[in-house]
């Protein structure tokens, strides 16, 4: 699912539009020149690659998001694991906490999630 991989530079971009959206394309163009030192035609082609992936929309000149930074970043996170661990969450946190000792509040927040998810599983 290449939807959710995005280049250094299209990570950049997005990151600019989620801080500033919903903005005017006119707008955006001028932030890139800012930030990035792009013509304005260089950042209609990055937005023109992102709305075809259908992170945003550009309606009218209007850009707006269609996934959330938040969202964008759990689907990166889950098919990450989909594709390096199986799928398997519990492998992942494995291989994760034996590079890296989890601290008692990470520990505490792992808790409490799978306390969550065993409360929506019994409804």
């Amino acid at each position: 699912m290449e939807r959710y991989k995005l280049g250094e530079m299209e990570q950049k971009f997005a990151d600019l539009i989620w801080e500033h959206a919903p903005v005017r394309s006119g707008e955006l163009a001028k932030l890139c020149l800012e930030a990035f030192g792009w013509k304005r035609t260089t950042a209609y082609t990055m937005l023109k690659r992102l709305c075809e992936r259908k992170l945003f929309v550009n309606e009218k000149g209007l850009v707006s998001a269609l996934v959330t930074k938040e969202e964008f970043q759990a689907a990166q996170g889950e098919q990450f694991v989909n594709e390096t661990f199986g799928g398997s969450l519990p492998l992942f946190l494995a291989a994760f906490s034996r590079r890296r000792k989890l601290s008692r509040q990470e520990i505490q927040e792992l808790r409490k999630l799978i306390d969550e998810s065993e409360e929506v599983d019994n409804g």
